[in-house]
């Protein structure tokens, strides 16, 4: 059976769309791999932390912590 060939996207032309707040936001790399950008980095930390969530700093879920410890338990039951 032959195998179906996948669609090959063509690259957009133009810009891609940016949040509000990012209007006038480019960045680039120089030829010495320095980033340079139009925004200072404060105000891209600025709006990273207002808008982006972070799972890492989120208080665990008791649920899923007992049901890891269950899994973690299993296994070294298994191993023995």
């Amino acid at each position: 059976m032959p195998r179906k060939k996948k669609n090959i996207e063509t690259p957009k032309s133009g810009r891609p769309s940016f949040h509000e707040s990012l209007k006038g936001f480019d960045i680039k790399v120089n030829s010495f791999g320095e980033m340079e950008s139009t925004f200072e980095i404060d105000r891209i930390n600025a709006f990273l932390n207002k808008e982006v969530h972070d799972k890492k700093l989120e208080a665990p879920d008791p649920l899923t912590e007992k049901i890891k410890a269950t899994v973690k338990k299993k296994n070294k039951e298994e191993e023995e």
